[in-house]
């Protein structure tokens, strides 16, 4: 009672508060001799759940703060509390992330289509696991599930054509199932790891968006993202869910590659190639688990340096037209043959080519039969350097005999030594995956999940166009070609999309779009036909025959008469539904220096000398230098080789000052 007084005293002398007051009066009688009351350390990790911690920390910090103040000073508190000087608070979804302001932990708004598809996604494959399990997820703002269609007669009208006995039965067996929310542990759920975190936004947004979680392991190397994984989750209310861990994301799948240890979902989102978590990440998923990839060293994986691709991914890549869906087969080949060598296999979900990286996500399976199906499952790419038409080899052949498969290796080669539409040589790439890229029935539920619950996502609109897209292109048709290539080659006028696809249809083939590229043609018609169309298009726009060079390819195609009649009538069929509603398929750049950001530093900041250069290079396509003199600014790449032969007279600079360091290059 005497230190009540006290308190009391204190009270008037320093404007402590009643609120704190009270706090600190109920604090020394739980301490009070004679009450059972444990005594803790600043150690001690807290159950927040306890009975026994009758304050709360908010009281705590409250108080604490305001008997340590002036007596004069002002009791204004800060409007984010739990900020150190340099954070901000990052909003997302339904998360809210503490940021540090310099570069110390990684970060790209760009990414949030990234992150609110893998939401998307993990909550239809949750749904799918759960099921067999006897437990129903449920999810803010669904209401009842919905079959999406593009089709002309369902669009606009009555989508769920279910009936009531139908419904009936539904709500019967939802009755037998036990419901799991968004935030609560699931002890039948699945068990999550990110292992490349970072800040930890995305494992946030995974507790607080995604029902049916038992728990979510945020892992990342770097002792300043572990600390600020475990404060963001502390600050998101999701501690009880989300757990930091620090170490290398191989050794914690390694160490988790036994057969109860392993996660039902892995997400790797690596700065540059994910090549090095690969082999560790189809040994800890578990059967039948899901592996979602994202792969951002794009400059690799589209053929810019095939001999890099293939140390990573085992693979020669293209420098093509369709390079981004063949970076996407690059990836599911490289996943698929680490998990042949543990009697494992992959089946992709969703595979898809956004912005600056590609994304992928993928069922991993056991089972030594199946196995032997992969080497028929992936292909060599014969590419011809003069018109762009390409040839695919399956590396392996199947045929089924009665009961039994056979398997033999593959004869080919499917083309000549030249090609017989330009006479122009072969370049070789691959193995790549040859088998659809995505399953169709599980697009559909998570393009019906999005539609039906537009306001649960920031880019609801966006998942609905690129998945929409995805579910009207040609499954078993690899690759695809480029309208403006076509036309190009042949150096004659682009004809409308429309006209080009009611041309291949009226000749019988298939066409679709791809969501990879604007003006892809997706079709089952061999490259003849094609260059027939285009043949065909040239004799009502024609070339000046005397300007084409007699070793160019478009000579070479425009000399031969085409055995097609094509007809351009536009036909109904040609115009796909996503293209009809204006969904948003392509979406413009969001926002300025949107591409990938620069790697995350221990000591923060980006240097110097990437921004003089992203200053230095910006816009530089748009504000073409007209006057050879300004060419002086810019640093002589020949001069920096050691091979530039022109000395003074060179128009570029020679300033040792304006070249980058070796080291820098070399980095």
């Amino acid at each position: 009672m005497r230190l009540i007084a006290v308190l009391c005293l204190a009270k008037t002398a320093f404007r402590i508060s009643p609120r704190t007051l009270k706090a600190e009066s109920l604090a020394l009688r739980i301490c009070w001799p004679g009450h059972h009351t444990h005594f803790s350390t600043m150690d001690t990790i807290k159950d927040p759940h306890d009975p026994k911690h009758t304050l709360n920390s908010s009281e705590r910090d409250d108080a604490a703060a305001e008997l340590t103040a002036e007596p004069d000073s002002s009791m204004d508190t800060p409007e984010e509390p739990g900020l150190m000087p340099g954070e901000t608070v990052v909003k997302e979804g339904k998360a809210a992330i503490l940021f540090p302001s310099a570069n110390e932990v990684f970060y790209n708004p760009v990414q949030e289509f990234n992150r609110d598809l893998t939401c998307a996604v993990i909550t239809e494959f949750a749904r799918e696991t759960l099921a067999s399990r006897g437990v129903r997820i449920a999810v803010p703002g669904e209401k009842e599930r919905v079959v999406v269609s593009l089709s002309d007669e369902m669009n606009g009208e009555e989508r769920d054509g279910r009936t009531e006995q139908e419904q009936g039965k539904e709500r019967q067996e939802a009755k037998e199932f036990r419901t799991t929310s968004v935030g609560e542990c699931c002890e039948d759920g699945l068990r999550v790891l990110e292992g490349l975190a970072a800040s930890g936004l995305r494992s946030v947004r995974f507790a607080l968006e995604v029902p049916g979680l038992k728990s979510v392991t945020a892992n990342d190397c770097s002792a300043k993202a572990a600390a600020l994984i475990a404060r963001n989750a502390k600050y998101n209310n999701v501690a009880h869910l989300l757990h930091a861990s620090q170490k290398d994301a191989s050794m914690l799948m390694y160490e988790m590659r036994g057969k109860k240890e392993r996660y039902d979902v892995i997400d790797l989102d690596p700065y540059g190639s994910p090549s090095p978590f690969l082999d560790a990440a189809v040994q800890a998923v578990s059967e039948g688990g899901l592996l979602c990839i994202t792969c951002t060293d794009m400059a690799v994986m589209a053929g810019n340096s095939g001999e890099t691709c293939y140390s990573k991914y085992g693979s020669v890549s293209l420098k093509s037209k369709y390079c981004h869906e063949l970076a996407l087969r690059i990836i599911l080949h490289s996943l698929d043959q680490r998990a042949n060598v543990y009697q494992r296999y992959i089946e992709p979900l969703i595979s898809v080519s956004v912005d600056f990286y590609i994304r992928v996500f993928v069922r991993v399976r056991t089972g030594q039969a199946t196995v032997k199906h992969s080497a028929s499952k992936q292909a060599l790419v014969y590419n011809c350097v003069g018109c762009g038409a390409f040839h695919i080899q399956r590396m392996g052949k199947r045929i089924l005999q009665g009961k039994h498969m056979k398997f033999s290796a593959a004869t080919g080669p499917p083309v000549g030594m030249n090609c017989d539409h330009c006479g122009q040589r072969h370049q070789l790439g691959g193995p790549v995956w040859a088998e659809p890229i995505h399953n169709l029935e599980f697009v559909q539920k998570v393009l019906a999940a999005v539609s039906g619950n537009p306001s649960r996502f920031g880019t609801s609109k966006r998942i609905e166009g690129v998945l929409s897209m995805v579910t009207e292109e040609l499954q078993d048709i690899p690759l695809y070609y480029v309208l403006d290539q076509l036309s190009s080659t042949v150096h004659c006028n682009t004809p409308a999309m429309l006209q080009f696809r009611s041309a291949l249809l009226h000749a019988g083939y298939k066409v679709s779009f791809s969501h990879a590229c604007k003006n892809a043609v997706k079709t089952d018609a061999p490259a003849g036909v094609l260059w027939d169309i285009m043949r065909c298009w040239e004799k009502s726009n024609p070339v000046k025959r005397e300007r084409l060079s007699e070793t160019s390819p478009a000579f070479r195609i425009l000399s031969t008469e085409p055995t097609l009649q094509a007809c351009f009538d536009i036909r109904e069929d040609a115009n796909p539904q996503s293209r009809k509603r204006h969904l948003t398929r392509f979406q413009e750049n969001p926002q300025a220096n949107w591409g990938p950001k620069a790697r995350a530093k221990a000591g923060g900041g980006i240097s110097s000398e990437l921004e003089d250069k992203r200053k230095q290079f910006q816009g530089k396509r748009k504000n073409q230098i007209t006057d050879s003199s300004q060419l002086k600014n810019f640093p002589c790449k020949k001069f920096r080789k050691g091979t530039c032969t022109h000395g003074e007279k060179c128009c570029y600079s020679h300033d040792p000052e304006q070249l980058p360091s070796q080291t820098n290059e070399t980095q």
